[in-house]
């Protein structure tokens, strides 16, 4: 049976009238990578904030590793936060910081640790993320944009997470860039057990990564399973996106 590292139950969040998620259940189980897809605007960013506790729910229920996100606060809060990280769009890194200071920011919150455990477990993590020696010293802003999302997935990966949160770590990368991250996650995932949440619309990433697949459509999600059974989803968004040109050209079918 399969262990819900990941449990949404019954989700609602709005935004003033809008109402983005109603009735939403989700799971993500321990040790697989879950892709999240859907069309613009159906609130795939919007989940993985309220999973982490960044956006506030109306209803239902989030657990996260056995705790229920909304009724932990101080010490306890803090203690689940290090066991996921966060990877945001293009990395979200402090501009005026070096990549090793971004990385070593969390690592900073953990007692005992000394400033030269920081700078080494930092420069290990900068290196698992695929970036070169060099980059330790580099600003955000000499990057680029690959190597902003690398740098962004090593500092989620500083406090050796047990779920990594992925939005959208392909975008605005080209081909071959977006190719050797998704290898990298692979790569990543079975070294480190991870179970890994994928914000994601790259087709490519899908079928590289992904054991699962949830489509969120209709404020909820929609239908939830492996690459292979999406193309049998009666739904036209879900033909359309699965089964379109893109789609035939990520599998090479007709």
């Amino acid at each position: 049976m399969n262990e819900a590292v990941v449990q949404v139950r019954g989700l609602r969040t709005q935004f003033g009238s809008h109402v983005v998620h109603d009735g939403l259940d989700l799971d993500l189980n321990r040790g697989e990578i879950l892709g999240v897809v859907g069309g613009s605007g159906t609130g795939k960013s919007v989940l993985l904030r309220a999973i982490v506790g960044l956006d506030a729910v109306r209803a239902g229920t989030i657990d996260v590793l056995g705790n229920r996100i909304g009724t932990l606060s101080g010490p306890d809060r803090r203690a689940l936060e290090q066991r996921w990280g966060v990877m945001f769009q293009d990395g979200a890194l402090f501009s005026s910081l070096t990549v090793r200071e971004n990385v070593e920011v969390p690592l900073r919150a953990v007692p005992g640790l000394t400033n030269a455990q920081c700078r080494g477990l930092a420069e290990l993590k900068i290196g698992m993320a695929g970036l070169p020696w060099k980059a330790n010293d580099d600003m955000p802003a000499d990057l680029s944009g690959g190597m902003r999302k690398r740098a962004g997935l090593a500092r989620a990966l500083a406090l050796d997470p047990e779920i990594l949160f992925l939005d959208e770590p392909t975008a605005g990368l080209d081909p071959i860039g977006a190719s050797a991250f998704d290898r990298l996650i692979v790569t990543l995932r079975n070294a480190l057990n991870l179970s890994v949440f994928l914000v994601t619309h790259d087709l490519d990433t899908l079928h590289a990564c992904c054991d699962r697949v949830a489509v969120l459509a209709e404020r909820r999600v929609l239908t939830t399973g492996t690459m292979a059974q999406m193309l049998d989803v009666d739904d036209p968004w879900v033909h359309e996106y699965f089964h379109g040109p893109r789609a035939r050209a990520v599998t090479g079918k007709d």
